[in-house]
């Protein structure tokens, strides 16, 4: 299978990963992430109780897992924008001051007696909306706080720090709904928000990195269109969804296999998620080690393959027994797939697209968690618990399959470092940046250099693509064959300035050098949009600037 570097070396030092906990804010942060998305997990787990005693049907306990998860497929990229513009500090103050609120209420309504079933997942919503706005901007942040080399580790922490809440928030809550209620979990939740908060109030220090104003749709576009042209994240996202949608099933029917299958109380079940929470902290710690030995495709394969034939175990399991055990290992089998894609694709984003590209990584996660869980218990209502549970991991072991044919796509020779293009001299300073931009690049190629260099062309038009150009084609002069000329158009000249500044990485570079080197010449224009209800100015809507044969083209 081909290996994904992702921009990290082959092997890590087990010290050297937890370098950015040196960092004292990065620690401080981490910590109270960590804790905050504990008790979210709790309430997860409290909410689905609540449902159990309140005798709910399948579907109803299956849209807590939907509810909490649903939004970020309707704010996802709404909030990668968000987290990409405004000062990160302050919108997750804000958020994390909502989730307060939302909580204070969940706890006083259910203290009260005055819980249903439908206002508790009114809430749950409310609260899943929060998390989404604030997942891509806290991932985007923890990049800010630490040194450079230090980036990819601190990725690999945080997807610790999800998985790890994931793991400890279900068992710690299964254990104390027995002795203490639904009530005091929903409780410790509003807890692990104020923690999270009163960090942020502190943290007084933080500069946000400076960056070029975008308008919003602009800005959503381009987060967009990066990841629908950038090979390797797709195939992350592709490989992330096929899992969860099938993976999540067991998570969302874990509390009916609990009273139906094992006739289990709120204490076994507590057992249950402890189980999985062992395994899943092991995970925790042992997947980096793992995925540096045998490579990240062995080690998303592997897991996905245990993770479905465990699920099977678990669904037809009639004892705690072998039950609790194999919990263990599926617990850790998640962790294996989720940690290394998570830490795969924050690695692997340029920094310019980070908070966008991430989002867009959360609505895959989180929007397949939902859909998984809600069509899950419509099935569980038709056939049953046990044989959708079973199904499910069979399911699993089928994608695990697809990944040999569909591996994930090596990023050994894709540098990331941010690499400026050169732009000619006059940038037309006096331009509407606003305006949208045609760029056009003539390219002088003699017939013994055309194959050549229409293969290099196709890597140039994806990277054009993915740093911002709304369309792209080559055409050929009817009366000179010799020129082929490159037209692609971004949505204003202010984007484009971008395209050339921040945006294209060292991979990028190399590619459009490698295109230039098979033309004996290139010339290049830009064009700028024309407003119509405006007396033109020729002399600024068309640049024109000739390169030599070893300059990059704009």
């Amino acid at each position: 299978m081909t290996n994904i570097a992702a921009g990290t070396s082959a092997r890590t030092d087990p010290v050297r990963a937890l370098a950015p906990l040196t960092v004292p804010i990065f620690r401080a942060l981490w910590i109270a992430a960590l804790v905050s998305n504990i008790g979210s997990w709790m309430q997860t787990v409290g909410a689905q109780w609540f449902m159990v005693e309140q005798n709910s049907s399948p579907l109803l306990i299956a849209l807590v897992q939907t509810a909490s998860a649903a939004p970020v497929l309707l704010l996802g990229i709404p909030a990668g924008v968000l987290g990409e513009l405004l000062n990160r500090r302050r919108l997750l103050i804000w958020v994390q001051s909502a989730q307060v609120l939302i909580s204070a209420g969940l706890v006083a309504l259910t203290a009260a007696g005055e819980m249903t079933p439908y206002l508790l997942l009114v809430l749950t919503l409310l609260l899943g909306a929060a998390s989404a706005v604030q997942l891509p901007a806290y991932g985007a942040i923890s990049a800010e706080i630490v040194p450079t080399r230090m980036i990819p580790n601190a990725a690999s922490l945080s997807a610790i720090s999800v998985n790890l809440a994931r793991a400890i928030g279900p068992a710690i809550a299964g254990l104390l709904l027995f002795r203490l209620g639904v009530a005091f979990v929903f409780a410790l939740n509003l807890v692990s928000f104020a923690v999270f908060l009163l960090v942020l109030i502190g943290w007084r220090t933080y500069r946000p990195d400076p960056h070029e104003p975008e308008r919003f749709l602009d800005a959503t576009r381009a987060g967009v269109r990066y990841v629908a042209h950038s090979g390797v994240v797709r195939r992350i996202y592709v490989r992330l969804g096929s899992f969860v949608v099938p993976g999540s099933v067991l998570y969302a029917l874990l509390p009916l296999i609990a009273t139906d299958q094992l006739g289990l109380g709120s204490a076994g079940y507590g057992v249950l998620l402890a189980g999985l929470g062992v395994g899943s902290v092991a995970a925790a710690f042992l997947a980096p080690v793992v995925r540096d030995r045998i490579g990240p495709n062995r080690t998303v394969f592997i897991s996905s393959a245990v993770f479905g034939a465990g699920t099977l175990a678990v669904a037809l399991s009639p004892v705690i027994a072998v039950t609790l055990p194999v919990l263990a290992v599926v617990g850790a089998a998640w962790i294996g797939v989720v940690a290394t894609l998570n830490g795969a694709v924050e690695a692997f984003l340029p920094v310019w697209v980070r908070a966008r590209g991430l989002s867009i990584y959360q609505m895959v996660l989180f929007g397949s968690l939902a859909v998984g869980a809600a069509v899950s218990g419509v099935i569980a209502l038709w056939i049953g618990t046990v044989p959708t549970a079973a199904g499910a991991g069979v399911l699993v072991i089928v994608v695990a399959a697809t990944q040999l044919a569909w591996p994930l796509l090596s990023t050994a020779e894709k540098k990331r470092p941010t690499a400026p293009l050169p732009l000619a001299e006059d940038q037309g300073a006096d331009i509407d940046i606003e305006r949208q931009t045609l760029v056009l690049v003539w390219y002088d190629v003699t017939a013994a250099n055309r194959p050549a260099f229409l293969d290099q062309i196709t890597l140039v038009e994806r990277s054009r693509r993915r740093t911002g150009a709304r369309t792209w084609a080559l055409y050929q002069d009817r009366e000179n064959p010799q020129d082929v000329v490159e037209v692609f158009s971004v949505g204003s000249w202010q984007e484009h300035l971008q395209q050339h500044a921040t945006r294209p990485t060292q991979y990028d570079d190399e590619t459009i050098r490698a295109a230039s080197e098979h033309a004996d010449s290139i010339a290049v224009h830009h064009l700028v949009q024309i407003d119509h209800a405006q007396t033109p100015r020729p002399a600024n809507s068309t640049h024109r600037r000739q390169h030599k044969k070893q300059e990059k083209p704009a």
